[in-house]
């Protein structure tokens, strides 16, 4: 027992080193230290190669097969052996692959970019991702049941590290492999950017005003055609639209670039983005990425600010709008300055596209830094501000696993997942001014089921002489049958997969409301107006609901910071004896 006991001694030991290491890694890596990030992963590996050893001792493997405690012996040497597998075949691998790679060297240039370093990475990457979800897979499989606490609590503690990376890596892993391709090192790659209007609600973020030509050729990135969503017309007859889709959004879908997004299903409107560009310009495009001026706001963050230089831009920033853009200013000038300098839409999208050719031409010359790029599109991209489809099957198949892909369904939408979305029922730039919270309520049913309810409050803070105040472009002038200066808004909710919708209230009154099914999932529609100072609160209700994990909530990203429009679940508490 003595020699069993200084066992245990060694691998707690060990261990616990291991654990105070991992900081110092991260470090390492956040810091761009790829040398010390070296000498530091073969620390760790000494100190699991030490407690593998150990639980790998003839009287510890012995002790394992002792009916009782022997579980505690074998859940032990599992985490040992998880730990060495984990640093030998995933923390070390890795570590050498980012000693590899100059992230500032895969940035944008205009000479391209060598995209070699990341394609050799792939398969390292990947093979680490694997390593650890096996060691992830097998801790998960024992029966915890039964340890004695100073056994549990260090497994417990194992499997919610792993599950925290396992997710990372697999999303590391798989951005590798699709990259290279997807920047052009195998042949041009051509996507269309929609730049989505904020000011103008559209389920997915905005109506897609702004539209260009992104091409990466061998990391090389170039801004081609631009154009605008009015300069494509009306498509008639409509292109066809999932039937399902077209009876909650109408045919508009697939008759109007400005309405593509009223869906929330991005693969869907991204899809009819790229047959309504190809069937009007003839250009053939490989996928459609999507930003909103927010998130270009973080990528101006990073590549600093940028000037507006063409001759004929720089006439209109005479009546008061910057001649320079950073992400301090860009989303006020975009969704609302331009509007109330500039009084003709054509010369609007003009501005628009100016901005964004100055940003990508900011961007291909390689200004800036890489990590403060990076950093910006995951926040961009974390917030449903960026979004990205590809028009090969295989790639989609890859992106549709990740928020990415602004999916309402498939292996991106987690079980309890809830969707708020907001269209624009003006037919103007009101919702600039239209600030929202949206909160779930857990209720108490007493049965098996669950029942959510979706709090959606909003508040039209234009001011109150917004009518005359405020241009007719913005207001839209009554001529969509809305008072100028109000606001009229289509509010949709989703529920998780096989709900029910059952009921809807608006400001505490029951209400008659759409509803609707898509892809399996319960949908509520209704709409709002809300006059300068006015504000509202809409509730869907949901019952019959099975799945029994965390509700989240998804909603369309605004000017407003998504964590200040989405507030932290509230659970009603169970009246005694239900």
């Amino acid at each position: 027992m003595a020699w069993l006991g200084s066992r245990a001694t060694l691998i707690k030991n060990e261990l616990e080193a291991t654990t105070q290491l991992i900081p110092v890694l991260k470090e390492n890596i956040a810091g761009d230290k790829p040398q010390e990030a070296s000498a530091t992963a073969d620390q760790l590996r000494t100190h699991t190669a030490a407690a593998r050893e150990a639980a790998d001792d003839p009287l510890w493997t012995l002790a394992s097969a002792v009916p009782g405690i022997g579980a505690n012996f074998s859940a032990v040497a599992e985490v040992a052996r998880s730990a060495d597998d984990v640093s030998a075949l995933g923390v070390v691998p890795l570590v050498k692959v980012f000693d590899s790679l100059y992230w500032d060297s895969l940035m944008p240039s205009s000479a391209g970019t060598d995209l070699g370093p990341l394609q050799k990475a792939a398969p390292s990457v990947s093979a680490a991702a694997h390593a650890v979800r096996v060691s992830a897979d097998r801790l998960d499989s024992i029966d915890a049941n039964g340890l004695l606490p100073q056994v549990a609590e260090p497994l417990t503690q194992a499997r919610a590290q792993l599950r925290a990376v396992t997710g990372a890596l697999d999303a590391a892993a798989n951005a590798s492999q699709l990259a290279p391709a997807m920047l052009g090192a195998e042949g041009p790659r051509n996507y269309l950017l929609m730049i989505q209007n904020n000011a103008e609600a559209r389920a997915s973020g905005g109506i897609p005003g702004a539209l260009a030509v992104l091409t990466f050729d061998k990391g090389k990135l170039t801004l081609g055609t631009q154009s605008s969503a009015s300069e494509l017309g009306l498509f008639s007859p409509a292109l066809p639209v999932d039937a399902e889709q077209q009876q909650i959004y109408s045919a508009r879908l697939g008759e109007y670039m400005h309405d593509v997004n009223f869906t929330p299903d991005f693969p869907t409107a991204a899809s009819t983005a790229q047959a309504m560009w190809e069937k009007k310009t003839g250009q053939r495009v490989d996928g459609v990425i999507s930003m909103d001026p927010v998130a270009l706001g973080y990528v101006l963050d990073a590549t600093g600010p940028v000037k507006i230089t063409a001759p004929e831009l720089v006439a209109l920033t005479q009546n008061g709008l910057p001649t320079e853009l950073s992400g301090k200013n860009v989303v006020q000038t975009l969704l609302s300055d331009v509007y109330a300098k500039i009084a003709q839409p054509e010369l609007q999208d003009a501005y628009f596209a100016g901005v964004a050719q100055e940003t990508f031409k900011a961007l291909s010359a390689g200004k800036g830094e890489a990590k403060g790029l990076i950093s910006g599109i995951t926040r961009g991209t974390s917030e449903g501000r960026v979004l990205l489809w590809s028009g090969d099957a295989q790639e989609q198949a890859v992106i549709a696993k990740y928020p990415l892909s602004g999916s309402i369904a498939g292996p991106s939408v987690s079980p309890a997942q809830f969707g708020v979305y907001f269209n624009d029922g003006t037919g103007a730039k009101m919702d600039y001014y239209v600030k929202r919270t949206v909160q779930l309520v857990q209720e108490c049913t007493g049965d098996e089921y669950g029942e959510v309810k979706v709090r959606i409050t909003s508040t039209n803070t234009a001011p109150a002489d917004a009518a005359t105040s405020l241009p007719a472009y913005v207001t839209g002038g009554g001529s969509f049958g809305v008072p100028a200066g109000t606001v009229q808004t289509n509010v949709i909710a989703y529920g998780p997969v096989q709900a029910n919708v059952e009921t809807a209230m608006v400001d505490g009154q029951k209400t008659d409301f759409a509803a609707h099914g898509h892809s399996n999932r319960p949908v509520g529609s209704l709409t709002v107006s809300l006059a300068p100072g006015q504000s509202s609160t809409v509730e869907f209700s949901f019952g019959k609901i099975v799945q029994h994990t965390e509700p989240t909530v998804v909603v369309t990203p605004s000017v407003q910071p998504v964590k200040d429009v989405i507030l932290d679940t509230k659970t009603a508490s169970c009246v005694s004896g239900r």
